[in-house]
């Protein structure tokens, strides 16, 4: 099962892949195949990349687990390219058949008729954004294509996103600059600013200072295993290496986390004008530049001819307009 769909191949046909009979099918990790496929079909790195949107560090680690996995080179350089190993050669029809299926598997309908559609639609994204964005998209929906739904998930938190899981869902809404594969479109962006109890004693006339944030235990915002946020980057540019006191999955947590406590923690500008007054925090001013933090929506490549998706995109890029501008 992938994404909760049945995948056209059965356990007895691993071993034409060169995995050992007993392989449990449910550990395979079928982006390897995806950058399989891209690297059989390219025959480079660098190409193989640009193919399914991934750079050419992640491809070249991939490469060296698909190696390891083969027990077997795939790819050997000759003069100044490569060519396919035996062993990789006889791969190229059964990754295609592969290939196939899982497009099968998460093909969608090509026609779509926004008024008359009952197509469900699945979005992901962080608790900031479905804060911000599910409203107003819903409202756009009910307007433009009444008889459609949408599911709204959590972005994975256990690792960064990969096709694989752009293929799960029709669009994937995560942050720019943190190495999101696949096409995407910028939706709505937002600045990071420091949140604070209103009686913190650090508090200079609504100033938090260098050395205040330096002594002061910071709330953590998680986003799975990868190891940077914008956070992190915005608080090392400024040479400030925080004491972490709590550690939460998202950002709407943090405001909650600080409330009636001595830590400060750093949160989406929005988010903090939501929660401040109602918890009694104040927003801080700092010598830190903001980092700004920009939306988007993200989609697998091979999707990008798929009419209903590109007309949520559309509707998604409305609503942002609508949580950037305000408006009805």
């Amino acid at each position: 099962m992938v994404g909760g769909h049945s995948v056209g191949w059965e356990v007895r046909s691993l071993p034409r892949f060169g995995f050992s009979a007993v392989t449990d099918v449910r550990k395979l990790d079928l982006n390897l195949v995806v950058v399989l496929d891209a690297l059989l079909t390219e025959r480079n790195l660098t190409r193989a990349g640009e193919r399914i949107a991934m750079t050419q560090p992640a491809v070249s680690s991939s490469l060296a687990r698909l190696r390891e996995l083969f027990d077997d080179a795939l790819l050997e350089r000759e003069g100044r390219g490569f060519v396919l190993t035996p062993r990789a050669e006889s791969l190229v029809p059964i990754v295609a058949e592969c290939m196939t299926e899982i497009h099968r598997t998460f093909e969608v309908l090509p026609k779509f008729d926004p008024q008359t559609s009952t197509r469900t639609f699945l979005v992901s994204a962080s608790d900031y954004v479905l804060s911000e964005i599910t409203s107003p998209l819903l409202s756009l929906l009910q307007r433009d294509a009444p008889r459609t739904r949408v599911e709204f998930t959590s972005l994975q938190t256990h690792a960064m996103i990969s096709p694989i899981d752009l293929l799960r869902c029709d669009v994937s809404i995560a942050g720019t600059g943190r190495g999101v594969p696949g096409k995407r479109a910028s939706l709505f962006s937002d600045r990071f600013v420091c949140l604070v109890d209103a009686a913190n004693p650090a508090l200079e006339n609504g100033r938090l200072s260098l050395e205040a944030l330096s002594r002061l235990r910071h709330v953590k915002s998680t986003f799975g295993a990868n190891p940077a946020t914008h956070i992190d980057d915005m608080l090392s540019a400024a040479d400030l290496v925080p004491s972490v006191a709590a550690t939460v999955v998202g950002f709407l947590p943090v405001p909650f986390a600080i409330a009636g406590t001595p830590w400060v923690g750093w949160v989406p500008e929005r988010t903090a004008h939501r929660y401040a007054a109602p918890l009694g925090l104040v927003i801080a001013e700092t010598p830190i530049v903001p980092s700004v933090l920009v939306e988007a929506a993200h989609w697998h490549p091979s999707k990008s001819d798929d009419t209903a998706l590109q007309w949520l995109v559309g509707r998604l890029r409305v609503a942002a307009e609508l949580v950037e501008f305000g408006g009805s």
